[in-house]
C-alpha cells in the first residue's frame, strides 16, 4: 500500500441500526419508506448515519434504534460523546418515500416529519435531502467528506441488498 492510500471500513447499515466510526467509511442502505438520517462533524471530518423504520416510540415499548425520535438522538448523544460540538454537527435526509398500493401509506412522510422535527430540537442543520417520491432509494454515504451517492429504483429487490445480504430477503 502507498503513502497517499486511505483505509475506508465499508458497512450496511440495516434498518433499524446505527453506525458511527471515526475513520473514514462507506455507509450502504436502502430505503423505502424508512428513513436514513447522516450526522457529520464538519471540523473533525467524521460521522454516522441511522436508518429507522418508524417515527416515534409508543409509551411503554423499550427503546429502540428502529424509531426515529430514539435513533437520532442517540446518534447526536453518540457524536457529542466523542467530543463534537452541537454546532459543527451537520445532517442530511434520506428516504421516506410513500407507495399508493402499500398498507403503510403516510409513514414515509410521517418519518420525514420526525427527522426535521428532532434535528430542529437539536439544533442541528439540514445540509442536504433527497426525501420523498415513489421511489426507492440506495444510499452510499462517505463519512469523510459528508458526500451521498443515492441511486433511485422503482422496487426494492434482493439484488439492491448485494453484495452485503444474499440470503436473507
Amino acid at each position: 500500500m502507498g503513502n497517499n492510500e486511505l483505509i475506508v471500513f465499508e458497512y450496511f447499515l440495516q434498518p433499524g441500526y446505527i453506525f458511527l466510526n471515526r475513520g473514514a467509511s462507506l455507509i450502504s442502505t436502502v430505503l423505502g419508506s424508512n428513513v436514513a438520517v447522516s450526522l457529520w462533524d464538519r471540523k473533525k471530518k467524521y460521522g454516522g448515519m441511522t436508518n429507522y423504520l418508524y417515527p416515534c416510540l409508543e409509551r411503554g415499548r423499550a427503546a429502540s434504534s428502529a424509531y426515529g425520535n430514539v435513533a437520532i438522538f442517540h446518534l447526536a448523544k453518540l457524536l457529542m460523546n466523542e467530543g463534537t460540538k452541537r454546532k459543527d454537527i451537520k445532517a442530511q435526509v434520506f428516504g421516506g418515500a410513500e407507495r399508493e398500493d402499500r398498507q403503510c401509506l403516510g409513514i414515509g412522510r410521517k418519518n420525514l416529519n420526525t427527522a426535521k422535527t428532532i434535528l430542529r430540537e437539536l439544533k442541528i442543520e439540514i445540509v442536504s435531502e433527497d426525501i420523498g417520491g415513489h421511489l426507492g432509494r440506495k444510499i452510499v454515504y462517505n463519512t469523510e467528506n459528508n458526500e451521498a451517492l443515492i441511486y433511485k429504483v422503482n422496487e426494492i429487490r434482493q439484488s439492491d441488498w448485494y453484495p452485503y445480504i444474499t440470503d436473507r430477503i
